[in-house]
């Protein structure tokens, strides 16, 4: 069974709005989840295929060092969980002299990808 995993940390897009570009995408194939994400209209779709690129170049270099062929047009986006990462807090200017605390959220996504062979192992 090709697994193939591939990770970004430190994402600067808030982890719900990534979420909602995930979910098009969790449980299709590679090359419809390419699709989706490039007609998608929002900004984690480009991170996001950017990373479904790099899973499909990881599985790639895994074959070649066991001398395997495989079509990653044809595996499957197997999980992908988007985490909360590091919020950076800072204030800004409110009425009447007060101050108001901002959050600038980011997150890390870990995508794996496999064939749809031996799913019970």
């Amino acid at each position: 069974m090709a697994t193939a995993v591939a990770k970004v940390r430190h994402l600067p897009i808030a982890p719900r709005k990534v979420r909602l570009v995930a979910d098009m995408i969790r449980g299709k194939k590679v090359a419809d989840a390419r699709d989706i994400l490039q007609f998608v209209v929002k900004g984690s779709a480009l991170p996001l295929r950017k990373l479904l690129d790099s899973a499909v170049a990881n599985a790639e270099n895994a074959a070649a060092e066991r001398r395997a062929r495989i079509n990653t047009d044809d595996m499957v986006v197997r999980s992908i969980q988007v985490n909360d990462g590091r919020t950076l807090r800072g204030y800004i200017g409110a009425p009447r002299g007060r101050a108001t605390r901002i959050r600038k959220r980011s997150c890390h996504i870990a995508l794996v990808i496999t064939d749809g062979r031996d799913e019970d192992e």
